[in-house]
C-alpha cells in the first residue's frame, strides 16, 4: 500500500500522474456506459424507478470496480456438493415453485431474440433483452443495469444460466441457449411442479452412500452423507432405446469383463451390421455360441435372416470391448449396468444419449474406487493395478451400495440454484423443444 506522504518528491509525482491519467480513464468509461444506456429499447425512466440503471452503482468514478464486484458476488453458481436427489430436495422444489408462481404472476420474461450469436465485448440493441431475462431468474443482479453492453458480467450470468440448463457454459449466446431462455415461466412452473411429485415418491431414506444416476442430464452421483463425494459426466440411453427408471443395489465390480450382446442389440444393430461388413466380428473379437456351447465361425450364420438371435454373442476383454475396463454390476429385472467405455469422446458433448440402456461413466475409475471403500484388498492402489493388467477379475462390496435411476428434468439446490434439463423421453408432456434440435 502508498503511504500518504507517497505523492512528495519525483516517484510521487508519477503516481499521481498515474493516478489523474486512471480517474479519466474510468470517467470516459462512465461517459461512454451512460450514451450506451441512452440507446436501450426500454426508456430510461422504467431504469431509474426499477433502480436497475447502471450508474446507480456510482458514487463516483472511482466506486466503478467496487460496485459492480459487489453485484457480481451476490449470485451463486450451482454448487458441485449438493446431490440432485436428497431429503432436502422435495423441500427446494417447493420453494422453487413459490419463487416460479411469483415470476408467472409478475408476467413472465420477454423473450430473447435468437438468431445473433453474442459475447462479451460486444454492444447490441438485443443485449437489453438478453440482461432482462437473466436478472428476471437471478442470473444477473440486478444492480448490474440495463444496457446494450455484453461484458463480463452479463458473460457470467450466462455461463451461470448455461450451467443451470445443462448446456456447457461457454459465456457465448447462441440459438441454442437461447432457446432454453425462451421456454416460458408458465411452462418452467408446470416443469416444477411434475418433478415435485416425482421427488416425493423417492426422496425419503435414500442411505447414507448411495448413487444417483439422473437420466436426463446424463450424469451421475456419489453421494455420501448428504454431499456428493464425486460426480461424473454420464452417457444414458436413446430416446428410442431409454434407461429405465429403477432402484437396485451395486453389489460388484468386474474388471476387463466379457460383453454379452442383448437380444435387442443383436437384432437391431450386429445383424445389419454383418449384412454390411462381414468382417466386423472378427474384427471387434465378439465370439458366437451356439446353446450347447459350442464356438460358431460368422460365415455359419444365416445373416440375411433372425437365425443370429439364436445364438450368444460375447466380446473379448481389451481395448475394442465396448464395456471397456470395468462394469459396476447392479441385479435388476431391466438387466441393464453402468460400465467404462472405449468411446470416451460422447462425454464432450451437451446431449449425451447414445446408448442402448445402460449407463456409460466418465473416470468411472474414481467411482469405483468410492464404491469400493472398506472392501478388503481394494484400496487405491490395488484398484489401479486391477486396472492395468488386463485380467478378468470380480470384486464383491464388502457393503452394497444403493442405486437410484431417476428422471428428474427441474430440480432446486438448498442454496436456491434451480436446474432444468431437457426432457428427452417426453415424460413431462409439456412439448418443449429441446435444446439438442437447435442449432447451436
Amino acid at each position: 500500500m502508498i503511504s500518504e506522504q507517497s505523492g512528495h518528491g519525483p516517484m510521487g509525482q508519477g503516481l499521481a500522474q498515474k493516478s489523474r491519467r486512471a480517474d479519466v480513464t474510468r470517467r470516459d468509461a462512465v461517459k461512454r456506459l451512460a450514451a450506451a444506456s441512452a440507446t436501450c429499447l426500454i426508456p430510461a425512466a422504467a431504469h431509474a424507478q426499477q433502480g436497475t440503471s447502471p450508474l446507480s452503482l456510482l458514487g463516483s468514478a472511482g466506486e466503478w470496480g467496487h460496485g459492480f464486484d459487489s453485484a457480481s458476488r451476490t449470485i451463486a453458481m450451482p454448487s458441485a456438493r449438493f446431490a440432485t436427489l436428497s431429503p432436502s430436495t422435495v423441500q427446494s422444489l417447493e420453494r422453487a415453485i413459490g419463487e416460479y408462481s411469483q415470476i408467472v404472476q409478475r408476467g413472465g420474461w420477454r423473450e430473447v431474440p435468437a438468431g445473433d450469436r453474442l459475447r462479451v465485448g460486444m454492444q447490441h440493441r438485443h443485449v437489453t433483452f438478453l440482461r432482462e431475462r437473466l436478472m428476471a431468474t437471478g442470473d444477473l443482479d440486478r444492480a448490474a443495469g440495463v444496457s446494450d453492453v455484453f461484458d463480463s458480467y452479463v458473460e457470467a450470468a450466462v455461463r451461470r444460466f448455461q450451467a443451470r440448463n445443462g448446456i456447457s457454459p461457454d459465456g457465448v449466446l447462441r440459438e441454442s441457449t437461447a432457446a432454453a431462455m425462451n421456454v416460458s415461466a408458465k411452462v418452467r412452473l408446470r416443469q416444477l411442479e411434475a418433478n415435485v411429485v416425482r421427488v416425493r415418491s423417492m426422496s425419503g431414506n435414500l442411505g447414507e452412500r448411495y448413487t444417483v444416476v439422473n437420466i436426463p442430464a446424463a450424469h451421475l452421483e456419489a453421494v455420501e452423507n448428504g454431499n456428493v463425494a464425486s460426480r461424473h459426466i454420464s452417457i444414458v440411453g436413446k430416446p428410442e432405446r431409454a434407461s429405465p427408471v429403477l432402484q437396485a443395489r451395486i453389489v460388484e465390480v468386474n474388471f476387463h469383463p466379457f460383453w454379452t450382446v442383448p437380444v435387442s442389440i443383436i437384432q437391431k444393430d450386429l445383424i445389419p451390421k454383418m449384412q454390411a461388413e462381414p468382417d466386423y466380428l472378427t474384427n471387434n473379437k465378439i465370439r458366437i455360441y451356439d446353446k450347447r456351447g459350442r464356438e460358431l465361425q460368422p460365415e455359419e450364420v444365416n445373416w440375411q435372416s433372425d437365425e443370429a438371435v439364436d445364438y450368444m454373442f460375447r466380446q473379448d476383454p481389451g481395448d475394442l470391448n465396448s464395456m471397456g475396463t470395468i462394469r459396476v454390476n447392479m441385479p435388476n429385472p431391466h438387466a441393464v449396468y453402468m460400465h467404462d467405455t472405449p468411446s470416451k469422446n460422447l462425454f464432450g458433448e451437451d446431449q449425451r444419449f447414445h446408448s442402448s440402456g445402460c449407463v456409460r461413466v466418465q473416470n468411472i475409475r474414481d467411482f469405483v474406487i468410492w464404491l469400493l471403500k472398506g472392501t478388503p484388498n481394494m484400496a487405491r492402489g490395488q484398484v489401479d493395478a486391477h486396472i492395468k493388467s488386463g485380467e478378468r477379475h470380480d470384486a464383491k462390496l464388502v457393503r452394497p451400495v444403493p442405486v437410484y435411476w431417476v428422471y428428474i428434468t427441474a430440480w432446486a439446490n438448498p442454496d436456491g440454484v434451480v436446474q432444468f434439463r431437457d426432457d428427452v423421453y417426453g415424460h413431462d408432456g409439456l412439448g418443449i423443444r429441446p435444446v439438442a434440435s437447435v442449432p447451436s
